[in-house]
């Protein structure tokens, strides 16, 4: 069966399982199987009859797989959800789960290039397929380019300064690795470096995985996907994501002014009014915990 704890350590595990009102006959989705701990628990939870399939575009994660008939395993992103589960016969089921972290073996495996802890390749890829890396997007994205990933998905303060910085020095350096990335931002780092670096890391990740997109799609998927009642249970790590889900459980729309020219009905439902936080216990066994916010929501009835 592997050991998860290698892997990865489940954050808000009975609560992100709890919050879907498991049935034991019914059909399931860990959209992030990771290293399993959720789909473990769903599994626990389910009779015979019931079934859950599991996504994970990162082939590593499969090395936790559980040996068990009621699993079937997809190796791909979750913005594919919707085809796959058809494909599987499937294409309504009562609950969705997805943990939107990137996992602890990611971060700890230098060769991902995550961390902003070890040396490594500027990979950040979480499918190994793609052609796309975080030097890629270094070497060949334009000053605005850079500026606005910078922006937007890090909170980067002075990220027009970064971002002519990186395109100033970048033809003098191969941009390969990890220490001669964090060598370049010497000049221009803000405050604390490794929080600094920090949002810089998350940015370029993002954008690598277009994360933002691909969660859009999972949630306008999961209404679509989930039958009269079902759940959707989505554990998210920085306020970009949690924005996302906020708003569309609430609104069936993404931004707060609501800027439609036609109101969007939702599909969707909050059954937590404000976002379940780790308990304090679990943010001292597990400080990568402490950023994590659950939000759950129902499938309305149309």
């Amino acid at each position: 069966m592997g050991n998860p704890e290698f892997y990865h350590t489940t954050v808000l595990l009975h609560e992100a399982v709890d919050g879907l009102a498991i049935k034991p006959d019914g059909v399931y989705v860990d959209a992030t199987f990771g290293g399993g701990g959720h789909s473990r628990l769903i599994l626990e939870k389910l009779g015979p009859k019931g079934k859950l399939i599991a996504f994970d575009q990162d082939a590593d994660a499969w090395r936790n797989k559980p040996d068990d008939d009621r699993l079937i395993p997809v190796t791909e992103n979750f913005k594919y959800m919707r085809r796959f589960l058809r494909l599987h016969g499937h294409s309504e089921v009562d609950g969705i789960l997805a943990d939107l972290g990137v996992s602890s073996f990611q971060f700890d495996t230098a060769e991902r290039g995550f961390s902003i802890r070890y040396d490594g390749p500027l990979d950040m890829r979480m499918d190994k397929r793609s052609e796309v890396t975080a030097a890629t997007v270094l070497r060949t994205y334009s000053e605005q380019q850079l500026h606005t990933i910078f922006e937007q998905y890090g909170e980067v303060r002075n990220s027009k300064q970064l971002a002519k910085h990186i395109v100033d020095q970048r033809k003098g350096t191969g941009l390969q690795t990890i220490s001669s990335f964090k060598a370049m931002l010497g000049p221009v780092m803000r405050g604390n470096p490794n929080k600094y670096l920090a949002q810089v890391f998350q940015a370029l990740r993002i954008e690598v995985n277009d994360e933002l997109g691909a969660l859009k799609e999972l949630l306008q998927q999961s209404a679509l996907s989930l039958k009269p009642g079902g759940r959707l249970s989505v554990i998210s790590f920085h306020s970009l994501e949690d924005r996302l889900v906020k708003h569309y459980i609430k609104r069936g729309r993404w931004d707060e002014a609501g800027e439609y020219e036609e109101p969007v009905k939702p599909l969707m439902r909050p059954i937590t009014a404000k976002p379940i936080e780790p308990a304090e216990e679990e943010q001292k066994n597990n400080p990568r915990s402490r950023s994590a916010r659950l939000r759950v929501g129902e499938r309305i009835a149309e």
